[in-house]
């Protein structure tokens, strides 16, 4: 029997109040338990996406959660549907992007039988996200998504999953749709206590530095970031996925680069030398303090929307919990240090370092493209118009160390979970979000495929980005760690595939770099194409051993 749309309920009231919180995309794929959801997006002005696969759901809408402050919406249906999404949302979580995912789910008088996909989906998904509950009557779907999208995106934002039963998102909803269901509230800056517990400890220090985390980095913290340094005048660091070199461009501080992964970077060195440390939106996850701070004795100030998690190695004397942005703001009308000029010096030094570095890709002319060559050549493609997703791989780390950003969140890289798979998903995203601008994606050869095929969700919808695969025949940052490790490699060895034709076989553009000094014409030439295009790189990584050299520190990841 045919069922109209019932505009009255359940499935629709939701779309009613996503559209009221300004959501503008949702991504998924269908299913019976969940296609009354789908109906109701039909009719409304929400644009579904329709995807290839559930976890590449999760990535997009992680995307536009990370971008846009506001929950990233996925759904998908019972059974492995939703079990399709546990990865997307994991890493959500683990890397502060607001994510709401609903999944399907069989009728409630079915829930404790054993029937077609049937599962207790809410107890799988608590592992991967802020909140997991089912809605079990029409009454509660307003209270359900409301409470959901405040836990999704206060806080340290990270996913949520709401399960669906079938029969109650077809049931008529009896509440109003249009109440402020998910209503941000803003936060004001830190407890003056704890601002004048942090200022006696900079003001005192001759050799403070800062640590930008993840948090650190969105477009709403950017205005404080950037009054604070000009006023404190010290130097910082910052993590893969924290607040980079913009910063030191607007406020006129000292950027000494990344620290992640492994303890040998300019800025690790001066993160030791360091008699005070601020850390800004930082979470552990980014870069173990078992690494970086082991027997330090200098205090830790930490800048955060959430109490720290106390650790051996992470224990702040004092924390400012609020809004970042306002904390900081604050913070600045008190600052006052006197910087050691040596210290100064070292900064500095730190910044030439990493430049030298990347200039000797210029001159890299060896074929397959060495990893500093064609950093050179991405850096270039990095215009103020210009959107990056990096997938996790050998690639990720040679571009996250030498790679400056222009602004907050330019560059997207995955430095919780370290998810394979991640950049076409978020090419797309970016893509959507912005349409008139520059996609960049990279990833190695490995990744890639983990979900390439989304290349025909990107031609469906009109996505248009730039994908450079630097292929190895291997999972190399595997490798090269398993080489430091035990002087051999297991299980890393991968075939090789014809890149211009599997773009080609999905209505994309290819193309085959045969030389290092053919990168800049064929980049020319591929930000002018209307469809996606992927970038075939053979690339040697010979030089890896770079990247471990002189690494002070007792495991590496």
């Amino acid at each position: 029997m045919i069922e109209p749309n019932n505009t009255k309920n359940c499935s629709n009231a939701i779309v009613t109040m996503l559209e009221n919180h300004g959501v503008t995309h949702v991504f998924g794929i269908p299913g019976a338990k969940i296609d009354s959801l789908f109906v109701a997006l039909k009719h409304s002005k929400i644009k579904l996406i329709l995807c290839q696969h559930e976890q590449n759901a999760a990535f997009m809408a992680a995307a536009f959660g990370r971008l846009t402050g506001k929950v990233g919406v996925c759904i998908a249906t019972s059974g492995p549907g939703v079990t399709n999404l546990t990865t997307g949302l994991a890493t959500a979580t683990s890397e502060g992007d607001p994510v709401l995912a609903i999944g399907g789910e069989v009728p409630v008088s079915e829930r404790l039988k054993k029937t077609h996909q049937s599962l207790d989906s809410t107890s799988l998904m608590k592992a991967a996200t802020k909140l997991s509950a089912e809605i079990l009557s029409a009454d509660q779907v307003g209270e359900a998504l409301g409470n959901a999208i405040r836990v999704a995106e206060s806080g340290r934002p990270g996913a949520v999953f709401l399960s669906l039963p079938k029969d109650v998102g077809l049931a008529d909803y009896p509440g109003d749709a249009h109440a402020s269901w998910g209503k941000p509230l803003p936060m004001g800056a830190a407890a003056q206590s704890t601002i004048a517990e942090a200022l006696n400890i900079l003001n005192a220090s001759k050799r403070p530095i800062a640590i930008l985390g993840m948090q650190a980095s969105h477009p709403d913290t950017a205005e404080g970031l950037i009054n604070f340094f000009k006023q404190a005048k010290i130097p910082y660091v910052s993590t893969f996925q924290g607040a980079g070199a913009w910063v030191a461009k607007a406020s006129g501080a000292t950027y000494a680069g990344r620290i992640g992964l492994f303890r040998n970077q300019p800025a690790d060195k001066l993160l030791d030398e360091a008699d005070a440390i601020l850390t800004i939106g930082y979470d552990p996850i980014e870069y173990d303090p078992s690494i970086w701070n082991v027997g330090g004795k200098r205090p830790v100030i930490c800048v955060d929307v959430i109490p720290a998690q106390q650790d051996n190695a992470f224990l702040p004397v004092t924390e400012l919990i609020g809004d970042i942005g306002e904390s900081l703001n604050v913070l600045a009308k008190g600052v006052n240090i006197q910087l050691e000029s040596g210290y100064v010096d070292t900064a500095k030094a730190a910044v030439k370092e990493i430049q030298d570095t990347l200039a000797e890709g210029q001159a890299m002319n060896k074929f397959p493209v060495q990893p500093l060559r064609l950093v050179h050549e991405l850096q270039k493609q990095m215009t103020p118009n210009t959107h990056v997703a990096l997938d996790v791989g050998s690639n990720y780390i040679w571009t996250n160390r030498y790679c400056a950003a222009d602004f907050a969140r330019q560059v997207l890289v995955s430095n919780g979970q370290q998810t394979l798979g991640v950049s076409i998903p978020w090419g797309i995203a970016l893509s959507l979000l912005y349409p008139g601008d520059r996609v960049l994606t990279t990833s190695g050869d490995g990744g890639f495929l983990f979900t390439a095929t989304e290349l025909a969700t990107a031609v469906r919808v009109g996505a248009k980005f730039v994908h450079v695969i630097w292929d190895s025949g291997s999972f190399d940052m595997v490798a090269f760690q398993e080489q430091a490790h035990y002087g051999e490699t297991a299980g890393i060895q991968l075939g090789h595939y014809d890149v211009v034709k599997f773009a080609e076989s999905f209505g994309c553009k290819g193309y085959r770099v045969q030389s290092a000094d053919e990168l800049s014409k064929v980049f020319e030439e591929a930000f002018k194409s209307e469809v996606p295009v992927l970038i075939h790189v053979p690339v040697d990584y010979s030089q890896n051993q770079r990247l471990m050299q002189n690494v002070i520190q007792s495991f590496v990841n």
